[in-house]
């Protein structure tokens, strides 16, 4: 392993570390990878984020007994963006509550309250719900990725990509902070809500 990827994989360990230690992601639910010179490397099926290994890596078709996530072809559509070089998909709770509710604009679903979501990662698309890590999802997922940064899995949770694992990793938080502030937010008059938007400047 030459010293560039292990400084890549040593980020995407205490990256994933701190995802977990705040609750942004529990169990084996969540996953990540990063292409490194056109190579995918993609966190192994029933990996932790809590204690990520560089053996928790691996190369699809190039495994040997460690099978990457059930959900690479999610990160492998995401991967024709040329741009993107690191995936992080998790069930963070407030971008997976969030995904939960009905939502007018399947192409724009999270509010501009601040300005920083939409700076980091554009307008935030949803996918209609099918089963974790059924054909369905990776279809229709592939049929619906236009090459944005940001999509949320309806009742499942944020999958984002970006140049660098920091780029992706900033995203998912700017992504969880704002569905959180929407959350708050839905509970109070619409011309109030219309007021503080964005949309409404």
């Amino acid at each position: 392993m030459d010293n560039a990827l292990k400084q890549l994989l040593d980020n995407a360990i205490e990256i994933a570390a701190s995802l977990f230690e705040r609750g942004k992601t529990s169990g084996s639910s969540a996953n990540m990878s990063l292409r490194y010179q056109e190579t995918i490397y993609i966190t192994r099926s029933g990996s932790s984020f809590r204690n990520l290994t560089y053996d928790d890596f691996v190369i699809p078709n190039k495994f040997q007994g460690r099978r990457p996530s059930k959900e690479l072809p999610l990160h492998e559509t995401m991967y024709t963006n040329p741009s993107i070089h690191a995936v992080i998909h998790t069930h963070s709770f407030y971008s997976t509550l969030w995904s939960c509710l009905m939502h007018q604009d399947s192409l724009d679903i999270v509010p501009s309250y601040t300005p920083y979501l939409t700076m980091q990662l554009g307008k935030i698309k949803e996918i209609p719900y099918h089963n974790p890590g059924s054909i369905e999802l990776f279809t229709a997922f592939k049929e619906a990725y236009d090459g944005r940064l940001g999509l949320l899995l309806k009742n499942h949770g944020p999958i984002v990509g970006h140049e660098t694992l920091e780029k992706a990793f900033n995203g998912l938080e700017e992504l969880e902070e704002s569905c959180k502030i929407a959350w708050h937010l839905k509970e109070y008059d619409i011309q109030e809500i219309q007021n503080i938007s964005l949309h409404s400047l």
